[in-house]
């Protein structure tokens, strides 16, 4: 079995982040989400939340395309 390329290996890492910062907003949205309703906080702060939450996904939207892009050059 061949060694991964460094390339291979910064891909994998950029994979991992996008990863983590999927799951990271996920667990984040929920739980926060429920901390606000549980204590009544002000519907603004949900929307913040919220925004929060798709500026995340977006980020690792963009982080897997530009993954997936660079998987596509290699071939």
């Amino acid at each position: 079995m061949t060694k991964p390329s460094p390339k291979d290996m910064a891909l994998a890492q950029q994979a991992r982040l996008a990863a983590v910062v999927m799951c990271g907003a996920i667990v984040g949205w929920v739980v926060l989400g429920w901390i606000g309703r549980e204590y009544g906080w002000d519907p603004r702060y949900a929307f913040l939340i919220d925004f929060a939450a798709l500026a995340a996904f977006a980020f690792a939207l963009i982080v897997t395309f530009r993954v997936w892009r660079a998987r596509q050059n290699r071939r």
